[in-house]
């Protein structure tokens, strides 16, 4: 009635009069409650009048009997939401709660009430509350004393915060504001299981920690606080501190700190060096960079004293004797310590660097060990990295710019060290040289690369050549004349050099040339040095006559990707790598295929699967980053080589014969193979870029794909076929080219030579359309489930699965911009599945196994949390198919059901009994991976229930002593982790 206007709050008032004097307080509070409630929904309607009556009721009730207090706090919750409160009231409200209620008998609900009430008025009177002064502060100090209640004390929390923030007035109050709230320090809370109210022990530990460190005012109340909690056994407590002092540090001054920062650091240090968590020496090394840091900002008075350098000097006269010591425990903790302290500001980086960079470069002279040198060096890195936080070094306070020729003489000599471990320190602290600019002179430089090269390319161990590599790359963006100029020719000259040493020795010195050139290829400019080079080399490979060709030209290709993917993220890089390579692939190919065509000296080699398998992810990257414009000017001259055969775009295009890739005739053969390269073309192209003549182009892979008799070529064919329609526009030309490529896949897969490339269209063509979503996906999904119960394309049908669920690498997935959905799997499992289960129980005998395998392909690649939900209707089908000869079936099952025995235990715990035989069993198989994968299975057995697991114990740990003599390595090794496992099992304290 009220919300309609029908009544007023007088009349409602009136209405309940009778219960509201009445004499009996449960009857009252009755009154009061539904009055009460009515406001809660009606408090926006009231008027200024009413409101102020209301107040004076309500404020009179609070002096009634203690029952009816919980109603009249929820009428005054409703009042203060009220826009129209008069002046005053508010503060009158507060007062009158102050005073008459002891807020701390009350239930926890009506607990909660009291700080609604007070932080409505906050927010909405804060004017009128700060005029009530300190009153305010101590009045809330009295509601809140004794809080226990988590839910209760995150509200209060935040009103002392807002208490700060906002300026109110503290008065006197102070300490006795950080007493009543400091009691709950450190958090010592667990939430009940099944809590509703989700409140975690965190989310107290932040809101208490955001009080204590929201004023510098409790800074002589709270550090010694800190400072005592430090000193305690209990490592929560020390964490806790430890972080509340780092958050303090940001608002204090030198000023709060003075008087506590010897004891601070004492036990700071204590910590560091003495603890064996590591969390709290990271907390540790946190609170004294914020302790430097804070020391640094301040602002000092002409008469003061300096705390930060009697700070660090304390510091240092603590640690630095230390570092003489690198053989000692406390080396690293004071040299954590000190860089802890250093990396706080570019004051304290100068101070402490003056005192221990020159003891670090005397201590690497005067230790001649390698692991005593490796030690000094990763100190004196740690120290070097700081610098670069930085930048520009300054000349007039650097310690390090006077320290240079020493520094570089250290760092120099650590790289020409015997020691492996010493030379891989060196090559970091030789890359944190470089990128300090100004540090290294243009002599320095050319040693730098000179040292680069020697690891690249001599040095045995195979970290250390890796290492300087990529030190190498990540200084030739920063000096790429130097690089340019001075270490690609270097590695061009060895490419080209003919030694007189062994096949194997010289391959070696080859293959780290090519890794090295495409390692240092992280600048433009140095990519249009090397990409020559590399593709020089692979000509000269191509003409070669060896049987290693094969491999050496897969070699250049892997360096031509990993250059290629370095330049993406440029497109001035990419465009220049796009038009210098793919058409000299292309082009180095074309000739090669005609050669073979015409019964010329063939190039056999760049024919391989092996090599065209190779040039596939180099095409690929160099395609996928480019702009719409640029692809579509390449496409345009690709798709006319393969369809009209038009070389002109291609260098060096004086060629024996045409290009027919899509002709007929066995001639051809070596042309069809090709359509790999355009396969690496078209199907990363973005989305966006249109392909000239594309439905042609779509019936002659089609073609091709069913009546080819290379397995390689019809492979090909078909995943570009499926890539193509995977990110075609939908509509009427999609539709139809759809039921062309169905009206060719039918009669094949029906009989005739060609089944097994009709089985590849079908299967490439349904991934294509399941990962966008197409409807026509479910028909040809049906076929391939059809195709199960076949005795010749079953088990291969079978595998499809697999290639159906798993993550394409050359086409079809996100990278090449194919339309691939977020949640295909989970859906392709729903649709499935059921459908894979009914086939198996109406299968014949022979076939029941392609059934399983399918299934087992399917479970393997979906989302862990979706498998755990469906385990209990597929667990039966799981355990049966540990059962099936199939090796690849077991293998695939066995891993499905690995991490399902660790993240749901309970479940798998029921079946435990068929678990122990089935795993047992298959430790036996002749295969060695099933006998791994059944021992990984026992192993993890254990995370199941002790008291289900413990009566197969002796039964297990006897299974588990034969294959601990088993003839391989890797199935003895699962064996020992398996039955060690097993013999701990029951035991104390596991």
């Amino acid at each position: 009635g009220m919300k309609d206007g029908r009544w007023t709050v007088l009349q409602l008032v009136e209405a309940l009069g009778f219960c509201l004097e009445n004499t009996d307080p449960r009857t009252r509070g009755r009154g009061i409650q539904l009055l009460s409630q009515v406001l809660l929904q009606c408090y926006s309607l009231l008027q200024e009048k009413e409101v102020l009556h209301l107040v004076l009721f309500y404020e009179s009730r609070l002096q009634d009997h203690h029952l009816v207090i919980p109603s009249v706090l929820q009428g005054l919750r409703a009042l203060s939401m009220c826009e129209v409160l008069s002046p005053g009231l508010a503060v009158s409200v507060l007062k009158a709660i102050f005073r008459e209620v002891h807020v701390q008998s009350l239930m926890q609900l009506d607990r909660h009430t009291v700080y609604s009430i007070i932080t409505n008025f906050m927010s909405t009177r804060e004017e009128e509350l700060k005029g009530l002064g300190a009153d305010f502060t101590f009045g809330f100090i009295q509601v809140m004393d004794g809080e226990k209640d988590p839910r209760n004390l995150l509200v209060a929390f935040q009103i002392v915060r807002d208490l700060i923030a906002k300026d109110y007035a503290l008065g006197p109050f102070v300490e006795e504001l950080f007493e009543v709230t400091s009691c709950y320090f450190p958090v010592d809370f667990t939430p009940p299981p099944n809590d509703p109210h989700g409140i975690q022990r965190e989310d107290l530990i932040l809101s208490l920690r955001a009080v204590l460190a929201s004023t510098p005012q409790f800074a002589e109340f709270l550090l010694p606080l800190l400072i005592e909690k430090l000193d305690s056994e209990l490592q929560s407590a020390k964490l806790d501190s430890l972080q509340t002092l780092t958050a303090c540090c940001a608002i204090y001054g030198q000023k709060e700190l003075q008087e506590f920062l010897p004891s601070l650091w004492s036990s700071l240090r204590r910590e560091v060096f003495q603890t064996a968590s590591e969390k709290i020496e990271t907390e540790c090394l946190a609170a004294l960079h914020a302790l430097s840091a804070c020391l640094s900002r301040s602002v000092l008075s002409s008469d003061s004293e300096d705390l930060l350098d009697s700070f660090l000097s304390s510091i240092l006269q603590d640690c630095r004797h230390h570092l003489c010591e690198p053989d000692m425990k406390l080396v690293w903790p004071s040299a954590k310590l000190l860089q802890a302290a250093a990396g706080a500001s570019l004051r304290t980086y100068h101070c402490i660097t003056r005192s221990v960079l020159p003891l670090l470069l005397e201590q690497y002279t005067k230790h001649t060990q390698s692991s005593q040198r490796r030690t000094i060096l990763e100190m004196l890195l740690g120290f070097l990295e700081l610098q670069q936080k930085w930048g520009h070094v300054e000349e007039d306070e650097s310690t390090l710019l006077s320290l240079q020729a020493p520094v570089c003489s250290v760092v120099f000599s650590a790289l020409t060290d015997s020691s492996v471990q010493l030379q891989l320190v060196g090559i970091k602290a030789l890359t944190v040289l470089g990128s300090l600019q100004g540090f290294l002179s243009s002599s320095d430089l050319e040693l730098v690369v000179d040292h680069l090269i020697r690891l690249a390319l001599h040095e045995e161990d195979s970290q250390s050549s890796e290492a300087a590599m990529e030190a190498a790359g990540s200084l030739a963006p920063t000096y790429p004349k130097v690089f340019s100029g001075r270490m690609v020719p270097r590695l061009e000259e060895e490419l080209q050099s003919e030694r007189e040493e062994s096949y194997h020795n010289h391959r070696s010195l080859q293959q780290r040339c090519l890794q090295a050139l495409a390692a240092v290829s992280t600048h433009t400019s140095i990519v249009r040095e090397t990409v020559p080079v590399l593709l020089q080399h692979l000509q000269k490979v191509q003409k070669g006559t060896e049987a290693r060709n094969t491999q050496d030209m897969v070699s250049v290709c892997q360096s031509l990707h990993h250059v290629a993917l370095q330049c993406q993220q440029d497109a001035e890089g990419c465009w220049y790598f796009h038009q210098t390579v793919v058409p000299c692939l292309l082009a180095m190919a074309v000739q090669a295929a005609m050669q073979e065509s015409t019964r010329t000296l063939p190039d056999k080699a760049l024919l391989e699967e092996e090599v065209l398998a190779a040039m596939i992810p180099v095409i690929s990257a160099a395609t996928t980053h480019l702009s719409p414009e640029l692809a579509a000017q390449s496409v345009s001259h690709v798709v006319h080589l393969f369809l009209d055969g038009e070389v002109s775009f291609l260098p060096q295009n004086s060629f024996p014969c045409s290009f027919q890739p899509f002709g007929d005739g066995e001639c051809l053969e070596a042309q069809r193979r090709l359509v790999a390269l355009l396969m690496a073309f078209v199907c990363s192209l973005p989305r966006d870029v249109a392909i000239p003549q594309q439905e042609w182009l779509l019936r002659e892979l089609l073609a091709l794909s069913c009546s080819c008799n290379c397995p390689f070529t019809a492979t090909t064919a078909a995943k570009c076929f499926a890539g193509l329609v995977n990110k075609h526009p939908a509509g009427q030309q999609l539709d139809e080219i759809l039921q062309l490529a169905v009206n060719r896949m039918e009669p094949g897969l029906a009989e005739g030579p060609r089944r097994t490339q009709a089985l590849t269209l079908l299967l490439w063509v349904t991934k294509a359309l399941v990962l966008r979503y197409h409807p026509l996906s479910s028909c040809l999904t049906d076929k391939l489930l059809g195709l199960l119960g076949d005795a010749e394309l079953g088990p291969a049908a079978a595998d499809g699965f697999s290639l159906l669920m798993a993550e394409s690498p050359d086409v079809l997935h996100k990278g090449c911009h194919a339309d691939v959905r977020i949640m295909f799997r989970q859906r392709f499992f729903t649709d499935n599945v059921p459908k894979l289960v009914q086939g198996f129980h109406g299968a014949g005998p022979d076939v029941k196994a392609n059934y399983l395998k399918g299934l087992s392909h399917v479970l393997n690649h979906l989302p862990k949390p979706v498998l755990v939900a469906e385990l209990p209707t597929l667990l039966s089908l799981l355990l049966e198919a540990l059962s099936c000869s199939d090796r690849v079936v077991q293998l695939s099952t066995l891993s499905c059901l690995h991490p399902l025995l660790l993240e749901a235990p309970q479940i798998m715990s029921l079946h435990v009994d068929t678990l122990v035989t089935k795993f047992l069993n298959l430790t036996s198989s002749p295969t060695m991976a099933v006998r791994i994968a059944a021992l990984r299975c026992a192993h993890a057995l254990t995370s199941l229930p002790t008291t289900v697991l413990l009566p197969y114990k002796g039964r297990v740990i006897r299974a588990l002593a034969k294959p601990l003599d088993d003839k391989k390595r890797l199935v003895r090794k699962e064996a020992v982790a398996a039955r060690g496992e097993w013999f701990l099992l029951g035991s104390p304290g596991r």
